[in-house]
């Protein structure tokens, strides 16, 4: 991991996690089996500030970039997936809406504030009907003018972090408008409720239950956005790089399997042969290929979000972000399969965390964009390209 660390803010932060490594592994496995929310690991980092650190400096925050936030994130990963994927929904938004200025500057003060003082926000889009906002689906909750207010009704799926969440930003239809429009909704709204339906195999502690409103009625102020997508391209139609959080976790599952196969691959000593495993040359192929994949993933994943930072390179991107997601995701199921190959039968063990990584690890192929979507985009890239 030194080769990626390149600011002395990377080094601070990333010491602050690893004070935080031993008590979050031990914590991951009851966290996986009772399918419960991390509260402990969340209030422990919004207590170091890592909460805050995608907020400018300029609004009181540490002013992480994207690249910043994939090596913190892959880092957290490998302590314990659901804590971390859970979180990278808050940094990427609120990394995402000031960059972008998405709100009136008074709206942004105001979140900037509360984002201080340890609240938590994350988009709620998603709908059982429309499945994932990135498909273009329009959305069935609705909200509609009443004098001076707006009365929100609708059912949202997988709302990550829900049981922790300050402010939800909810897209919802306007009719009179006829375009999607995005409420900033408090969590103690009357109307507001969580319905723990999230029930899954994998990542079982990200708390992504259903938010139910019931006529929630909020001031017009509180329509922050309006005609746009939930899930938005950036500059030039480029798709959100904060997303690339979701592959920086991903990656961080395989990077944790790798470690466990390679401690297991050096202490495991059958009496079959006179030293450990990893002397054996089919083991050692194996460590290769998991080696190989993850300077591939890694390596692209950084470069991506490298050049997004850089202002003058960002408008040359035009599938990489689409592709780093497809890349890490596809090589850190690769990676943790291969583990398990090295480890063998005690990999299914419950008390194994390769089980937990291997099913956690398969989650990404569900998250946004979908490996389609991506491939499909590249080939229309380079259809057009060719035309000339």
């Amino acid at each position: 991991m030194n080769l990626f660390i390149r600011t002395d803010a990377q080094r601070e932060w990333l010491e602050k996690l690893k004070q935080k490594e031993a008590a979050f592994k031990e914590r991951a496995d009851q966290i996986d089996k009772l399918g419960v929310f991390p509260v402990e690991n969340i209030q422990e980092l919004t207590g170091l500030g890592y909460t805050r650190s995608t907020l400018p400096a300029s609004y009181g925050g540490d002013g992480l970039r994207v690249y910043d936030m994939i090596l913190l994130q892959e880092t957290l990963a490998s302590f314990d997936a659901s804590t971390a994927l859970s979180l990278g929904w808050h940094l990427s938004g609120v990394g995402e809406l000031f960059e972008k200025r998405l709100w009136s500057e008074d709206k942004l003060e105001f979140i900037a504030k509360e984002v201080q003082k340890g609240a938590l926000l994350n988009r709620a889009a998603s709908e059982a009907q429309t499945g994932s906002p990135t498909r273009g689906g329009r959305p069935g909750t609705t909200a509609v003018k009443q004098g001076d207010s707006w009365v929100i009704t609708g059912r949202k799926i997988y709302t990550t972090l829900s049981p922790v969440l300050t402010y939800f930003i909810v897209s919802a239809w306007i009719e009179e408008e006829q375009t999607v429009g995005q409420f900033l909704l408090h969590k103690d709204l009357e109307g507001l409720r969580i319905e723990e339906t999230w029930d899954t195999i994998s990542l079982r502690g990200t708390g992504s239950h259903d938010l139910v409103l019931e006529q929630v009625t909020v001031g017009a102020d509180q329509l922050v956005e309006l005609g746009r997508k939930a899930v938005p391209a950036g500059p030039g139609g480029l798709p959100n790089a904060w997303l690339l959080h979701i592959p920086a976790c991903y990656l961080g599952i395989a990077q944790a399997a790798r470690d466990y196969a390679l401690k297991f691959a050096n202490e495991y000593t059958p009496n079959s042969i006179s030293g450990p495993i990893s002397q054996l040359p089919n083991v050692q192929h194996l460590l290769g290929e998991i080696d190989l994949e993850l300077m591939k993933a890694r390596h692209f994943l950084y470069s991506v979000a490298a050049a997004y930072d850089d202002e003058s390179r960002r408008d040359y991107l035009s599938t990489e972000l689409g592709a780093a997601k497809h890349i890490v995701t596809n090589s850190a199921i690769t990676i943790v399969d291969k583990a398990m190959r090295v480890v063998g039968i005690r990999s299914l063990q419950n008390d194994n965390p390769l089980q937990r990584y291997y099913r956690d690890v398969r989650a990404g192929l569900h998250n946004p964009p979908m490996d389609d979507a991506t491939l499909n985009k590249i080939a229309l890239s380079a259809i057009e390209q060719a035309k000339g």
